[in-house]
């Protein structure tokens, strides 16, 4: 993927080492402490700033730092993309969601989140979490390493924003609370599916506006996208796969629709409800 060149965002924050302290000099004290702060105040004491030092700005995560610089580059990509395509499809303004970069823990609209849950999107603040460590384990951990890969976990993030914005995410949520729990895990597998399809109608059109793709990168995002699969997950930390009690869909269907989405480049045909 050709990232080094393109327009940087300026929607990305870097919150790490501002989170929760974990390592030396806090302690499970110093987290007991962090923990009932949040839930009083719903903010998060910072340990790493010095009296009077400002917060990091939106846009300036990436000034020394590659991966970051990378993830600048493909949530512009991401930008762009969707401006075009909303306005184009539904006549709408693109409403840009911030990237925050945080390390073990952070806090959010959606509640506390660590790491190991993996990147998220919280429809509350629309914005989308990552610890860039995820992508170590992508690469090292579930076989899936390359650039394009990498790009996928954010464009898929970036799809759950697009799905706010339209509306769906609060249908599906208002249809979950109606339903039993495979019924919800059932609308929540749609969901992931259709973040899937709409990850690869950005690549489609990232492809055709900006000529970033190389050779094989779209191999490696059905790889990342097979990789996290509920089954591949469940059976790699249960030994066993059980179908009802999936979220995200197979890895097999998230191959599907992530082909679907880039190889149509339609958000029409991002349509799951007969998943």
């Amino acid at each position: 993927m050709r990232w080094t060149t393109g327009r940087r965002s300026e929607n990305v924050v870097d919150a790490r080492g501002r989170g929760f302290p974990m390592a030396a000099g806090g302690g499970v004290g110093m987290v007991i402490f962090a923990l009932l702060a949040y839930m009083l105040t719903g903010r998060v004491p910072d340990q790493t700033q010095s009296p009077g030092q400002a917060a990091e700005q939106p846009g300036q995560a990436a000034a020394q730092d590659p991966m970051a610089d990378f993830v600048s580059v493909v949530l512009g990509d991401t930008e762009d993309t969707w401006t075009a395509l909303l306005c184009e499809r539904f006549g709408r303004t693109y409403e840009e969601p911030q990237l925050v970069l945080f390390s073990q823990i952070v806090p959010s609209a959606c509640g506390l989140a660590q790491a190991v849950m993996g990147p998220f999107y919280c429809p509350r603040d629309h914005r989308v979490y990552i610890d860039l460590s995820f992508y170590r384990e992508l690469k090292e951990r579930f076989g899936a390493p390359g650039d394009f890969a990498q790009a996928y976990v954010i464009a898929h993030e970036v799809g759950h924003h697009v799905q706010t914005l339209l509306g769906i995410s609060d249908r599906v949520r208002t249809l979950q609370e109606r339903s039993s729990e495979t019924g919800a895990n059932g609308l929540s597998v749609r969901m992931e599916l259709q973040a899937d399809c709409l990850a690869g109608v950005w690549g489609n059109h990232s492809a055709k506006m900006h000529d970033r793709l190389e050779p094989g990168d779209l191999e490696e995002g059905l790889r990342a996208a097979s990789a996290i699969g509920d089954d591949t997950l469940q059976r790699r930390a249960r030994g066993r796969v059980v179908p009802e009690t999936f979220t995200h869909g197979s890895s097999a269907q998230r191959v599907q629709w992530f082909r679907r989405g880039f190889e149509r480049g339609r958000i029409e045909d991002c349509d799951t409800s007969g998943e």
